[in-house]
């Protein structure tokens, strides 16, 4: 774990309980093509969890995430006022997976970058790390507003 997800800690069984929803998440993938079945849980600063899944297409750039699946379903939930404190993301084939470039831009819209990233590394190990070192030079909203 890096320093900066050392700082941003939750305690260990908060970890657990939020790895254990992105799983519990996974369980309920619609991925008939891919079979990679994605879970994401997402604790917000109010202390609500918000769990997604990945759902394919067909069409496999219609395909969505399982962390933008949470992030939709958490905004129609409790608002666009939402802000990210941690971030799960599980999978059932035993993987290494963190966030999608995608998903990582669409994280930073609710998240800081102090946000922890909890994922499965290398052989399925438990992995922290924190938004901004996902992402460090995120677009975010104030870089496209005039001067």
């Amino acid at each position: 774990m890096s320093q900066n997800a050392q700082s941003a800690s939750l305690t260990p069984e908060q970890q657990a309980q939020l790895r254990h929803l992105a799983e519990a998440a996974a369980a309920h993938s619609y991925s008939p093509y891919s079979h990679f079945r994605v879970g994401a849980a997402l604790l917000l600063t109010d202390g609500a969890i918000i769990t997604g899944c990945n759902v394919e297409n067909c069409s496999y750039r219609l395909t969505s995430c399982a962390e933008q699946g949470a992030i939709a379903r958490a905004v129609a939930e409790h608002g666009p006022g939402i802000r990210l404190r941690a971030v799960a993301v599980a999978n059932l084939n035993s993987a290494a997976s963190m966030p999608c470039g995608a998903c990582r831009q669409t994280l930073t819209e609710f998240g800081d970058d102090d946000t922890l990233i909890l994922y499965p590394g290398e052989n399925g190990t438990p992995e922290a790390t924190t938004l901004g070192e996902l992402l460090p030079h995120a677009l975010r909203l104030e870089y496209l507003e005039p001067k």
